[in-house]
Protein backbone atom coordinates (compact mmCIF):
# COMPACT_ATOMS: atom_id res chain seq x y z
CA UNK A 1 0.00 0.00 0.00
CA UNK A 2 1.39 3.63 -1.07
CA UNK A 3 1.80 6.38 1.07
CA UNK A 4 -0.43 9.52 0.43
CA UNK A 5 1.66 11.94 1.99
CA UNK A 6 0.53 15.71 3.12
CA UNK A 7 2.14 18.96 1.90
CA UNK A 8 2.65 19.52 5.37
CA UNK A 9 5.60 16.64 5.37
CA UNK A 10 8.55 18.75 4.75
CA UNK A 11 11.37 16.80 2.40
CA UNK A 12 15.13 17.51 3.33
CA UNK A 13 18.31 16.43 1.75
CA UNK A 14 20.66 13.90 3.43
CA UNK A 15 23.80 13.95 1.91
CA UNK A 16 25.49 10.63 2.20
CA UNK A 17 29.39 12.24 2.17
CA UNK A 18 30.71 14.27 -0.06
CA UNK A 19 34.88 14.28 -1.27
CA UNK A 20 37.48 15.13 1.41
CA UNK A 21 36.58 18.90 2.23
CA UNK A 22 40.44 19.76 0.79
CA UNK A 23 39.23 18.25 -2.72
CA UNK A 24 35.61 19.90 -2.49
CA UNK A 25 35.66 22.88 -0.51
CA UNK A 26 33.28 24.96 -1.87
CA UNK A 27 30.75 22.43 -1.88
CA UNK A 28 30.93 22.00 2.09
CA UNK A 29 31.07 25.62 2.37
CA UNK A 30 27.66 25.66 0.31
CA UNK A 31 26.52 23.06 2.52
CA UNK A 32 26.68 25.87 5.74
CA UNK A 33 24.65 28.11 3.43
CA UNK A 34 22.07 29.58 6.08
CA UNK A 35 18.50 28.03 4.78
CA UNK A 36 19.69 25.22 3.08
CA UNK A 37 16.86 22.27 3.60
CA UNK A 38 19.08 20.06 5.20
CA UNK A 39 18.18 17.07 7.86
CA UNK A 40 22.13 16.08 7.92
CA UNK A 41 25.56 15.40 6.47
CA UNK A 42 27.38 12.63 6.89
CA UNK A 43 31.24 12.81 7.43
CA UNK A 44 33.60 10.36 6.13
CA UNK A 45 37.64 11.54 7.11
CA UNK A 46 39.06 8.56 5.51
CA UNK A 47 36.75 5.46 5.05
CA UNK A 48 36.13 6.68 8.85
CA UNK A 49 37.30 8.81 11.69
CA UNK A 50 41.05 8.37 10.08
CA UNK A 51 43.72 7.59 12.76
CA UNK A 52 44.24 12.07 14.10
CA UNK A 53 42.00 14.62 13.82
CA UNK A 54 41.80 16.27 10.33
CA UNK A 55 42.52 19.89 10.16
CA UNK A 56 40.29 20.23 7.23
CA UNK A 57 36.99 18.28 8.09
CA UNK A 58 37.46 19.75 11.94
CA UNK A 59 36.84 23.08 10.12
CA UNK A 60 33.71 21.84 7.61
CA UNK A 61 31.98 20.06 10.82
CA UNK A 62 32.10 23.19 12.72
CA UNK A 63 30.90 25.46 9.98
CA UNK A 64 28.29 23.00 9.81
CA UNK A 65 27.61 23.06 13.47
CA UNK A 66 27.46 26.55 13.98
CA UNK A 67 24.60 26.22 10.83
CA UNK A 68 22.51 24.38 12.92
CA UNK A 69 22.98 21.73 10.53
CA UNK A 70 23.11 17.94 11.95
CA UNK A 71 26.30 15.87 11.44
CA UNK A 72 26.82 12.42 11.15
CA UNK A 73 29.84 10.25 10.91
CA UNK A 74 30.28 7.32 8.66
CA UNK A 75 30.50 3.66 10.10
CA UNK A 76 30.67 1.10 7.23
CA UNK A 77 29.17 -1.91 9.10
CA UNK A 78 30.17 -4.00 6.08
CA UNK A 79 27.36 -5.92 6.43
CA UNK A 80 28.03 -6.91 9.90
CA UNK A 81 30.94 -8.34 8.98
CA UNK A 82 33.27 -5.78 11.17
CA UNK A 83 33.47 -6.11 14.88
CA UNK A 84 31.15 -4.45 16.92
CA UNK A 85 34.38 -3.26 19.35
CA UNK A 86 36.36 -1.72 16.56
CA UNK A 87 32.92 0.18 15.37
CA UNK A 88 32.42 2.29 18.61
CA UNK A 89 36.02 2.64 18.89
CA UNK A 90 35.88 4.62 15.53
CA UNK A 91 32.34 6.11 16.78
CA UNK A 92 34.56 7.47 19.76
CA UNK A 93 36.70 8.95 17.74
CA UNK A 94 34.06 10.83 15.73
CA UNK A 95 32.29 11.93 19.03
CA UNK A 96 35.58 13.11 20.67
CA UNK A 97 37.36 15.31 17.18
CA UNK A 98 34.11 16.27 15.31
CA UNK A 99 31.55 16.19 17.57
CA UNK A 100 29.10 14.11 15.45
CA UNK A 101 25.74 14.33 16.27
CA UNK A 102 24.77 10.46 15.30
CA UNK A 103 26.20 7.92 12.89
CA UNK A 104 25.11 6.47 9.23
CA UNK A 105 26.12 3.04 9.50
CA UNK A 106 26.52 2.51 5.78
CA UNK A 107 26.22 -1.20 4.35
CA UNK A 108 24.27 -2.15 7.36
CA UNK A 109 22.08 -5.86 6.48
CA UNK A 110 19.08 -6.51 6.06
CA UNK A 111 18.13 -9.59 7.03
CA UNK A 112 15.86 -10.98 10.51
CA UNK A 113 19.36 -13.03 11.49
CA UNK A 114 21.26 -10.07 11.71
CA UNK A 115 18.72 -8.00 13.64
CA UNK A 116 19.92 -9.07 17.05
CA UNK A 117 23.69 -8.36 16.76
CA UNK A 118 22.40 -4.94 14.75
CA UNK A 119 20.32 -3.63 17.86
CA UNK A 120 23.30 -4.44 20.08
CA UNK A 121 25.80 -2.37 18.06
CA UNK A 122 22.82 0.48 18.28
CA UNK A 123 22.51 -0.23 22.05
CA UNK A 124 26.20 0.80 22.63
CA UNK A 125 26.23 3.30 20.13
CA UNK A 126 23.61 5.03 21.93
CA UNK A 127 26.00 3.60 25.84
CA UNK A 128 28.90 6.12 24.24
CA UNK A 129 27.29 8.73 22.34
CA UNK A 130 23.74 9.45 24.36
CA UNK A 131 21.22 10.45 22.41
CA UNK A 132 22.85 9.98 18.69
CA UNK A 133 20.90 10.27 15.65
CA UNK A 134 21.02 6.81 13.89
CA UNK A 135 20.41 6.20 10.45
CA UNK A 136 20.96 2.81 8.91
CA UNK A 137 22.13 2.50 5.35
CA UNK A 138 20.56 -0.92 3.94
CA UNK A 139 19.79 0.77 0.96
CA UNK A 140 16.88 -1.34 0.64
CA UNK A 141 13.92 -2.27 2.17
CA UNK A 142 15.37 -4.82 5.58
CA UNK A 143 13.25 -6.60 8.39
CA UNK A 144 10.53 -4.02 9.57
CA UNK A 145 12.32 -4.92 13.12
CA UNK A 146 14.79 -2.39 11.94
CA UNK A 147 12.71 0.44 11.91
CA UNK A 148 12.05 -0.39 15.74
CA UNK A 149 15.84 0.17 16.44
CA UNK A 150 16.76 3.26 14.73
CA UNK A 151 15.64 6.72 14.01
CA UNK A 152 15.92 6.34 10.29
CA UNK A 153 16.31 3.58 7.21
CA UNK A 154 17.90 4.31 3.97
CA UNK A 155 15.23 2.11 2.21
CA UNK A 156 16.47 2.71 -1.79
CA UNK A 157 20.04 3.31 -2.79
CA UNK A 158 20.93 3.30 -6.08
CA UNK A 159 20.60 3.97 -9.92
CA UNK A 160 17.55 6.29 -11.06
CA UNK A 161 17.17 3.64 -13.94
CA UNK A 162 15.99 1.07 -10.39
CA UNK A 163 13.77 4.02 -8.28
CA UNK A 164 11.63 5.02 -11.34
CA UNK A 165 9.83 1.28 -11.21
CA UNK A 166 10.44 0.72 -7.19
CA UNK A 167 7.95 -0.08 -5.27
CA UNK A 168 7.72 0.56 -1.58
CA UNK A 169 7.14 -2.54 0.77
CA UNK A 170 3.71 -2.35 2.97
CA UNK A 171 4.92 -2.17 6.28
CA UNK A 172 6.52 1.56 5.94
CA UNK A 173 3.33 2.72 6.00
CA UNK A 174 2.80 1.80 9.56
CA UNK A 175 5.63 4.69 10.41
CA UNK A 176 5.83 8.67 9.59
CA UNK A 177 7.88 9.34 5.92
CA UNK A 178 10.58 11.04 8.45
CA UNK A 179 11.62 7.57 9.37
CA UNK A 180 12.84 6.76 5.87
CA UNK A 181 15.82 8.24 2.96
CA UNK A 182 16.28 7.78 -0.77
CA UNK A 183 19.70 8.67 -2.40
CA UNK A 184 19.22 8.29 -6.11
CA UNK A 185 22.26 8.76 -8.48
CA UNK A 186 21.76 9.51 -12.32
CA UNK A 187 18.82 11.67 -11.91
CA UNK A 188 18.46 13.33 -15.47
CA UNK A 189 17.33 17.02 -14.73
CA UNK A 190 14.27 16.71 -16.26
CA UNK A 191 12.99 13.61 -14.25
CA UNK A 192 14.05 15.67 -11.00
CA UNK A 193 9.94 16.50 -10.38
CA UNK A 194 8.96 12.85 -11.17
CA UNK A 195 11.78 11.52 -8.83
CA UNK A 196 10.55 13.92 -6.25
CA UNK A 197 6.59 12.91 -6.49
CA UNK A 198 8.40 8.98 -5.97
CA UNK A 199 10.04 9.75 -3.05
CA UNK A 200 6.09 11.85 -1.64
CA UNK A 201 4.28 8.53 -3.14
CA UNK A 202 6.35 6.25 -0.90
CA UNK A 203 6.40 8.34 1.90
CA UNK A 204 10.53 9.16 2.41
CA UNK A 205 11.26 12.32 3.93
CA UNK A 206 14.68 12.48 3.82
CA UNK A 207 15.86 12.55 0.04
CA UNK A 208 19.13 12.86 -1.89
CA UNK A 209 19.19 12.63 -5.53
CA UNK A 210 22.06 13.66 -8.00
CA UNK A 211 22.96 13.75 -11.97
CA UNK A 212 26.08 11.94 -11.16
CA UNK A 213 26.64 8.45 -11.69
CA UNK A 214 30.41 7.76 -10.58
CA UNK A 215 32.40 5.45 -12.79
CA UNK A 216 35.96 5.35 -13.33
CA UNK A 217 38.15 7.99 -12.55
CA UNK A 218 35.05 10.21 -11.06
CA UNK A 219 34.31 8.40 -7.51
CA UNK A 220 31.45 7.77 -5.80
CA UNK A 221 28.14 9.37 -7.36
CA UNK A 222 27.76 11.02 -4.25
CA UNK A 223 31.49 12.45 -3.97
CA UNK A 224 29.82 16.06 -6.00
CA UNK A 225 26.94 18.13 -5.60
CA UNK A 226 24.41 17.27 -8.63
CA UNK A 227 24.23 19.75 -11.75
CA UNK A 228 20.75 21.15 -10.38
CA UNK A 229 21.95 22.04 -6.98
CA UNK A 230 20.16 25.14 -6.70
CA UNK A 231 16.98 23.93 -8.51
CA UNK A 232 16.58 21.23 -5.71
CA UNK A 233 17.45 23.43 -2.94
CA UNK A 234 14.62 25.82 -4.42
CA UNK A 235 12.38 23.18 -4.93
CA UNK A 236 12.86 21.74 -1.35
CA UNK A 237 13.56 25.30 0.71
CA UNK A 238 9.88 26.10 -1.05
CA UNK A 239 8.13 23.82 0.21
CA UNK A 240 7.27 22.49 -3.24
CA UNK A 241 4.78 19.79 -3.86
CA UNK A 242 1.83 18.00 -5.62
Amino acid sequence: MPHLTSTAVRTALGVPGYAHPLVAPAQWAELARPGTPLDWVALDVCAGPGARPDPHCLEAAGRLHNAGVRVLGRLDVAQGVRAHAELRHDALRYLDWYQVDGFLLDHCPSGAAELPAVRRLLAGLRTDAGPAHLVLGHGTHPHPGYAECADQLVTFAGPWSDYRWSQVAEWTADYPPDRFCHFVHGVPRGHLEEALRIARWQGAATIYFTDRTGGRGQGGPWEAMPGYWDEIVSRLGTGVSE
